[in-house]
């Protein structure tokens, strides 16, 4: 078996600049203050459920029943949970719409600009949603789903132009390990959620969504101030120019093309330092793209899976152990943390079989047995932990593959390379579907 270009070479990072380092954590961090922010929610749902309640909130506050009935809230704690539950559906249904038009936007637009409004406007609606209402003591269902609407549109605008950033700085080779190691930022994302919840959810849960806000509305100011979309931005050569030189990069990761002497890449080397525009590619042309339709249909089932232990798993913690809400919060980081090596090692093993699709069908496949293994957890902290990592390990790292490494393949086919762009259009499109699918799925913990 041949080894791809860049683990004959020598190490894999000995190609990249400093650039390259800085896209990688910039991207990074910003899509995890994104999904920190996310977390957060997931994070304080027992103490959102007790403070919606009368009996928990005249306990705190000494409020009347009545100035309740007003505001439209709940009469018990599972009608409470209820709507939390329609609250993630809500979310996850905007979000999927804005996904499909985000990656439009993207493709068309500065991604610099994008990222950076999505991310400092949906910290302003988490900070009203959150902080801001508590702080006025204002409830209302309705309120609540026209926010929380508006920020799932908002959350849209992260994935699609940070997996086109990447994809414009990082060429094929080795793309499998590089995107399975920065594809972890969901999962550094929900540890620093759950972290900074933990933290200060002794004070108020408005305190948890005030600094996710704050953090988040600070890290928008850094992207747009410091993100490089592209290298062409700087002189430098695009990734299609470098790949033109390597002598086996156009072999597609995706469909398992094994005849090297048979592919006849056809691409153009621009003149001098001329930066091409290129046209954005359509939505339909983008959906018809080989591989676009199976793989958004997979990740629709697996993120079904996938989000309900983001969204759940503190919350089924502390109901079904009876843990405390801040060391449920802190627990379910193994499910992360099993996320993140699972990404990277399978990502890695795709690279050196130079196909990504046996290595994901694998990972499901152990993937039932680790659900089942976890559902059957005693009631024991070490023994969670461990079943909550490999079900991570195997649910996590296919998802967070598909979501960027396979994604990237999708929206940088030959078929397309030097004509149009589509990178963007392709991510918003296999994640919007997912999350779909994650949608569907949100309301049924709760119906358990």
């Amino acid at each position: 078996m041949a080894w791809p270009n860049i683990f004959r070479r020598g190490t894999l990072f000995s190609r990249f600049s400093h650039h390259h380092v800085v896209v990688f954590l910039l991207t990074f961090f910003s899509y995890s203050l994104l999904h920190a922010s996310r977390k957060t929610f997931s994070n304080v749902k027992v103490s959102i459920s007790k403070q919606w309640t009368p009996s928990a909130f005249n306990k705190s506050v000494r409020l009347p029943v009545e100035i309740w009935s007003s505001n439209h809230l709940f009469p018990s704690a599972e009608e409470a949970t209820l709507f939390l539950g329609t609250l993630d559906t809500i979310f996850l249904f905007s979000y999927a719409v804005g996904l499909f038009i985000s990656g439009i936007v993207g493709d068309r637009l500065n991604l610099r600009w994008v990222l950076s409004f999505g991310m400092c406007s949906s910290a302003l609606v988490v900070f009203v949603f959150g902080t801001v209402t508590e702080w006025l003591h204002f409830y209302n269902k309705g309120f609540y789903c026209c926010l929380w609407i508006v920020n799932g549109l908002l959350q849209s605008t992260g994935w699609p132009c940070v997996v086109a950033v990447m994809g414009n700085w990082f060429g094929k080779a080795g793309r499998g390990v590089v995107f399975g190691l920065w594809s972890a930022c969901a999962s550094v994302g929900n540890i620093l959620g759950a972290c900074l919840a933990s933290s200060v959810l002794q004070y108020g849960y408005e305190y948890a969504f005030l600094v996710t806000a704050a953090v988040q509305f600070a890290g928008g100011i850094v992207i747009f101030f410091g993100l490089l979309v592209s290298p062409e931005e700087i002189g430098l050569p695009g990734i299609e120019a470098e790949e033109n030189f390597e002598e086996d990069s156009h072999r597609p990761l995706i469909n398992g093309a094994e005849n090297e002497d048979e592919y006849e890449p056809n691409y153009s080397i621009q003149e001098g330092s001329t930066v091409t525009q290129v046209k954005a590619i359509s939505f339909y042309q983008a959906c018809c793209l080989p591989g676009v339709i199976p793989y958004s249909l997979a990740y629709a089932c697996l993120k079904l899976v996938n989000y309900s232990f983001f969204f759940w798993l503190p919350f089924y913690l502390s109901n079904n152990f009876g843990w405390k809400e801040a060391e449920a919060d802190k627990l379910s980081i193994w499910y992360d943390v099993g996320g993140i090596i699972g990404g990277t090692l399978q990502g890695f093993i795709s690279d050196i079989l130079q196909k990504r699709a046996p290595v994901l069908a694998l990972s499901l496949l152990l993937a039932v047995g680790s659900l089942v293994g976890y559902s059957r957890s005693p009631n024991d902290k070490s023994i969670n932990a461990l079943l909550m990592a490999v079900t991570g390990f195997f649910i996590g790292g296919p998802s967070n593959m598909i979501s960027s490494a396979i994604s990237a393949d999708l929206g940088r086919q030959e078929l397309i390379q030097g004509s149009s762009e589509a990178l963007a259009t392709v991510t918003g499109i296999v994640d919007g579907t997912g999350s779909i699918g994650a949608a569907v799925g949100q309301i049924l913990p709760v119906w358990k």
